[in-house]
């Protein structure tokens, strides 16, 4: 059927590669052409030709109060009078990290760059600098950008040198990441044993979201911790999808932990590109132009970004209660259609914790990525076109977090559980 998002996308193609500017965005995983967003507010996206979708996506998360909510919107309106970027200090810089310290213990100072994926490459040159060590340790399935450190596959046992995942990262690279499983405490120790005084750093999502959303298990992070100290290493957590999703103070503030450094994005933008890395004084006062570690950026600290993030994280200081009320959204929905698969006959795992929700199409606890990989990806395709139509936007991936936001209320959440039952029902009947 002729639409303006296909000759759009067709359009794209001969343009961009792939039609688009981040691949997920190209619904290879799902089936079928792309849709164009046309414009956002609250709780829907609404395409280029007229269709409304409840949104699950949140712009993979920034969105926590929803879609263009007025009081990020009148403060970047009122940002825009005073200029777009100075490539000078600004007030605005210092506020949100003043902002950004006072929410979250483990940071000390913090440093605004413009994506999650600079903060995570600072972070791990900062940490390799501070050691003096070369190695860092990932785990399997977790995300950390699209640095050459981070993309790099798991060896075909726990202390094997990886190899490239991606055509352009060396193997100079690759040797130097070690790639441990979630989940796994022995797998991480084996590691640590077998490359004793040469880990610089341990990168983790926290709680992960790309591989579908995955918790991690009671004392597991508090187990990295212990190992981290054991040898030597910084512990670093990628908080750039769970900083202030979960909690006011990122999820290491649910589990107690203080990691060494932590990296941030999409919230503290409030929708507009940012990132941030921060941790102990000791650690980031190595960074240029206090220390010898170089890294810099035209357009970090932005004042339009700087604008929409200090709105956002006011908006959660002074209404904490959010997250009560996203734990009970997001509850009801997952136990909705758990509900529903039991109904069916299947026994599929819904994993959820927050506004963070995954449907896996696999019968498999999923507590890592191998546990992930176990899901139907043909099913999910199913499961996604059958939920679009009926007016309900998922990531296109098995291997995404659903992200829910506040401006979610009853009659959303309703129709998302109508149009789940309809879909499963057409799909197993």
């Amino acid at each position: 059927m002729h639409s303006l998002s296909s000759t759009y996308f067709a359009k794209a193609k001969t343009l961009i590669p792939g039609g688009v500017n981040s691949p997920v965005r190209a619904f290879k995983s799902v089936g079928g052409n792309p849709i164009f967003i046309q414009s956002a507010k609250g709780a829907y996206l609404n395409d280029v030709d007229g269709n409304q979708y409840i949104d699950l996506i949140g712009s993979w998360g920034p969105m926590l109060f929803g879609q263009a909510h007025p009081v990020i919107e009148n403060a970047v309106r009122e940002a825009l009078s005073d200029g777009f970027s100075f490539g000078a200090p600004s007030l605005k810089e210092v506020l949100i990290a003043e902002k950004i310290v006072s929410m979250v213990p483990s940071i000390e100072k913090v440093r605004l760059v413009n994506s999650g994926t600079e903060a995570t490459m600072a972070a791990i040159r900062l940490a390799r600098a501070y050691t003096k060590r070369d190695k860092i340790i990932k785990f399997e399935g977790c995300y950390h950008g699209h640095g050459d450190s981070f993309l790099i596959a798991a060896g075909s046992g726990v202390a094997t040198l990886g190899t490239p995942d991606s055509p352009g990262v060396t193997e100079s690279t690759a040797k130097d990441t070690l790639t441990a499983v979630f989940n796994d405490l022995e797998s991480l120790r084996h590691l640590f044993e077998a490359n004793r005084n040469t880990v610089a750093a341990v990168i983790v999502e926290p709680i992960v979201g790309n591989m579908g959303l995955v918790i991690p298990a009671a004392g597991y992070l508090e187990g990295i911790r212990s190992l981290c100290n054991d040898y030597g290493a910084l512990l670093i957590f990628d908080e750039v999808m769970t900083g202030f999703r979960q909690s006011a103070s990122g999820y290491q503030g649910i589990c107690g932990i203080n990691p060494d450094l932590t990296t941030l994005g999409k919230i503290i933008g409030g929708g507009l590109p940012v990132g941030a890395y921060g941790g102990r004084a000791e650690i980031m006062d190595m960074i240029a132009p206090s220390g010898p570690v170089y890294q810099a950026g035209t357009l970090s600290g932005n004042p339009l970004a700087t604008t929409a993030g200090l709105a956002i994280l006011n908006l959660i200081t002074n209404d904490l209660a959010v997250y009560d009320r996203l734990e009970e959204k997001g509850k009801i929905i997952a136990d909705g259609i758990r509900k529903q698969v039991n109904q069916l006959g299947k026994n599929y795992t819904v994993n959820q914790l927050g506004s963070m929700i995954t449907l896996f199409f696999t019968e498999r606890p999923v507590n890592n990525f191998n546990d992930a990989k176990t899901s139907d990806l043909s099913l999910f395709a199913q499961y996604f076109q059958g939920m679009l139509r009926r007016g309900v936007y998922l990531p296109p991936s098995q291997f995404e977090s659903w992200f829910i936001s506040d401006a979610i209320q009853d009659e959303e959440i309703n129709q998302i559980l109508l149009a789940s039952e309809e879909t499963l029902t057409e799909m197993f009947s």
